[in-house]
């Protein structure tokens, strides 16, 4: 059943547009660098945008930066979206449950997609940009240090080129977790309805009210709880020593999610009655 759904995943041209599209914009943002040479202000755009244009070893950083707060959670909750309401929408869920698959089994197999469809994006990102920064920018060691430290840190240390790419794989697997709380709510949403854009649309309405208030002073109360509060919190990997707490209290925040959703998503998916 996993390698059935894993296959559907990779053959839908649908998920290699969306990876597609998440690879582009860091490759239109490289080029407009690359052509102007005026990146925005330390501490403005997104993180270590303003550094790529000495060192683009950097750039998987600030290309994940770019597709975090919107793009990538999208790409995710539309994925999660579809999971079971998909089917249903399509009327193939009553026909795939009439076969012996289990529910259960079901739900896990469409988890599992959607963990690998997380992790391609993110991968995919993450490469791409690294190869589009070192050849547009180049891999320069930082004015300020000397020996083998090619990067200045958020701490104003030097980063090796080894640090440099252990600090980003574990980006990688921090801002994959991350995504997977987005992707618990939308299948949860799935096995609710019928319909994989209003599931998709809830995963988002959901995270859009959750940024809001993660600005909002009045709700400083709830604040460390919200599922986006820490997504950020990947910027301390690139500080010297990384600091773990707010990146640890992220992966914990992420777990409660993922486990409270899929719980009630499996709850509510075998329990419904499929008619379609």
């Amino acid at each position: 059943m996993m390698r059935v759904e894993l296959v559907k995943l990779l053959r839908r041209p649908r998920t290699w547009i969306a990876i597609a599209l998440l690879c582009g914009l860091p490759a239109v943002v490289a080029a407009f660098l690359a052509t102007t040479k005026v990146g925005p202000q330390p501490g403005e755009g997104p993180t270590f945008l303003s550094a790529v244009l000495s060192n683009g070893s950097l750039y998987p950083a600030a290309a994940l930066a770019m597709v975090l707060p919107l793009f990538l959670p999208v790409s995710v909750a539309v994925v999660g979206g579809d999971s079971v309401a998909g089917e249903a929408g399509a009327g193939m869920l009553r026909y795939l449950l009439l076969r012996p698959v289990g529910r259960t089994r079901l739900l896990v197999a469409k988890l599992v997609t959607l963990i690998a469809f997380v992790l391609i994006a993110v991968v995919s990102v993450a490469v791409t940009s690294y190869a589009v920064g070192v050849t547009v920018f180049g891999t320069e060691p930082a004015d300020a240090f000397v020996g083998s430290a090619v990067v200045t840190s958020v701490s104003g240390t030097g980063l090796d080129q080894g640090q440099v790419a252990l600090r980003i794989v574990y980006t990688v697997l921090y801002i994959a977790v991350s995504m997977l709380g987005v992707g618990a709510i939308a299948i949860f949403l799935s096995t609710v309805t019928d319909s994989s854009l209003g599931a998709a649309l809830g995963a988002l309405a959901f995270l859009v009210t959750s940024q809001v208030l993660v600005t909002l002073d009045a709700a400083t109360s709830i604040r460390p709880y919200l599922p986006t509060r820490y997504w950020l919190a990947w910027i301390d990997f690139f500080r010297e020593p990384i600091l773990w707490h707010d990146i640890q209290r992220g992966l914990g925040i992420q777990a409660v999610y993922v486990g409270v959703f899929l719980a009630a998503a499996w709850a509510n998916f075998a329990t419904r009655d499929v008619t379609s």
